[in-house]
């Protein structure tokens, strides 16, 4: 057997340490490369990679101003606080991806539940669960595998640093000059985006601001829902313009403004829009459209429906929370004091949901549990939405005698991933929704769909369209001369579909047989049909409450009227 030759241990010998200073550096850039991202990197070019970074001076100066163990000590947390600021960059960037904002440190930690189950809804629950498994080993790399690397980084720098302290101190003064004038000049790598990057440090000063401003709000936002003009009005005062009318305010998942805009295309819904319009009025209804400002962009629909309901602005899930504890008058409330039975349809729920009676106080909750469907799932939709409103008309229009009824029904089939989709099918034919069987079998699969945007906004816009011709499908077969409908969006789909810098806007309709109800709103300018135009009123939605309660309240000289 021959022996080794000393020239390979020496080779190996010098070799060792570059791997190892390559291992060590490999996540240290990775996390580079994610803090001096912007938070919606997808949408940005490349040019951010050219950005100068704060944290290499840094180094630098942690290299110069410690010895020894201090030094591996402080490098140990400057890896710390970067493998931290890197997860939170992380969900910053798919915050802003998906909603619009950046990820919250009080309150945002519940949605990680939020989005395992919506992930499982769409996709599968072996597709979730590795999702999951997948995001927590990257946690773990971040909070372990970082501050480590640093560590070993700054231990094997070190004998150099001490070696050559003029060098390093005068890298560390050309490398910090460069930083400082990049910083005081407005040079910029891309529009918007300046040459010089704080990256951890500009990130961890922007939440802890936000953390501040969030524990500040709580006490703003406990003043705006204590102070309620309509938190003591008599019930004979409260809805009598609305007095034997079936009232249902109906949320189609994502229906924002894209879809009436068609911008971009093929995202839009406007065919569909004029064809409900024409047979809406051709059945004797009258429509009125316009804009709501949603508080929520991409997601997180109970924002939406909490702010519509409440008439204060719920723009986080910390102030859902705080809400959902008040007894604030809601819509469905107030309702329910004026005399009406109140029902809520969530088809999207499969578990208790505690606010809907210790909050919004509803008679009635129904769910995917207690509505009879034994038909597929299509995507994260539970059940079809034409049969949600079959179920609902069965339940709740049909009984004679009974008390006139107001519901919020919530449409889901046009939720993310738009895929697969049902279709409609001869309302007589639902049964219990084994119909949807073969549509299912049929229909094109998530894989299918995602391939490119275009066919993404192609499916967003037939699931909208599905959702608005149910709707309509079953106004004419209720035959209710009191119906009154509500038709309005949650809020904006994902910028998939909406496009980057989309705005907040939703569309409101109001749908009526009785001319004195579109009477009363005659004063809110809104236009005629189903689909608003761009001069068409917009209100910010928590505006919404306080308006239908002041005009559908005392006429002037019938009783004291109720108004902000």
């Amino acid at each position: 057997m021959s022996r080794p030759d000393p020239a390979d241990r020496h080779r190996g010998s010098r070799i060792r340490p570059v791997v190892a200073a390559v291992v060590g550096l490999v996540p240290l850039m990775v996390v580079w490369v994610v803090l001096v991202a912007p938070d919606d990197p997808g949408h940005e070019p490349l040019t951010w990679l050219l950005r100068l970074p704060l944290e290499p001076v840094l180094l630098a100066v942690l290299l110069l101003a410690f010895r020894d163990r201090s030094r591996r000590r402080a490098g140990l947390v400057l890896g710390a606080v970067l493998g931290a600021a890197t997860l939170v960059k992380l969900l910053d960037i798919g915050f802003t991806s998906a909603l619009r904002r950046p990820f919250d440190l009080l309150a945002d930690w519940t949605y990680l539940r939020s989005a395992r189950d919506l992930l499982a809804d769409s996709v599968g629950t072996s597709w979730a669960t590795a999702a999951v498994v997948g995001a927590a080993v990257v946690a773990v790399a971040l909070l372990v595998v970082v501050p480590w690397s640093l560590h070993g980084l700054v231990r094997r720098l070190a004998p150099h640093v001490d070696r050559h302290r003029l060098g390093w101190t005068r890298a560390a003064v050309v490398l910090g000059t460069a930083w400082l004038v990049a910083a005081a000049t407005p040079l910029q790598v891309a529009p918007g985006l300046a040459l010089a990057s704080t990256s951890s440090v500009g990130l961890v000063g922007d939440h802890v601001a936000l953390t501040r401003a969030g524990l500040h709000d709580r006490a703003a936002f406990a003043r705006a829902v204590a102070t309620d003009p309509f938190a003591a009005a008599p019930a004979a005062d409260l809805l009598t313009g609305l007095r034997g009318k079936d009232v249902l305010v109906v949320f189609v998942e994502s229906y924002g403004e894209v879809a009436v805009t068609g911008t971009p295309a093929p995202a839009g819904v406007a065919p569909t829009l004029d064809r409900a319009t024409d047979q809406l009025e051709t059945a004797g209804y009258s429509i009125r459209s316009a804009w709501l400002d949603s508080p929520t962009f991409g997601g997180t629909s109970w924002l939406a429906h909490s702010t519509l309901q409440s008439g204060v602005w719920v723009d986080s899930q910390r102030r859902y929370d705080q809400l959902v504890t008040t007894d604030r008058l809601t819509l469905s409330g107030a309702f329910g004091k004026a005399g009406w039975r109140t029902v809520v349809d969530v088809p999207s729920n499969r578990q208790d949901w505690p606010e809907a009676t210790s909050f919004y106080h509803y008679d009635q909750v129904y769910d995917a549990r207690n509505v009879g469907y034994a038909g597929p799932r299509f995507g994260y939709a539970t059940i079809p939405d034409q049969y949600t409103l079959e179920a609902f008309r069965d339940r709740e229009l049909t009984p004679r005698p009974r008390a006139p009824v107001m519901a919020e029904i919530d449409l889901v089939t046009s939720h993310v991933p738009w895929a697969p989709l049902p279709r409609l099918v001869d309302w007589d034919s639902l049964g219990d929704g084994s119909v949807y069987r073969p549509i299912r079998d049929r229909a094109a699969t998530r894989a299918e769909v995602w391939r490119d945007p275009a066919s993404v906004r192609a499916a967003y816009a037939q699931s909208i369209s599905y959702s608005i011709d149910s709707l309509v499908g079953f106004v004419q077969r209720a035959h209710d001369d009191d119906l009154v409908l509500v038709l309005l969006g949650d809020h904006q789909p994902s910028t998939v579909v909406s496009g980057v810098g989309a705005s907040h806007r939703v569309p409101v309709t109001l749908v009526a047989h009785d001319p004195a109800v579109t009477k009363r709103i005659a004063g809110w300018g809104w236009d005629e049909g189903m689909r608003p135009t761009s001069a068409a009123p917009v209100w910010r939605m928590d505006a919404f409450r306080d308006r239908v309660l002041t005009a559908f309240g005392p006429l002037p000289g019938t009783g004291a009227a109720v108004a902000r």
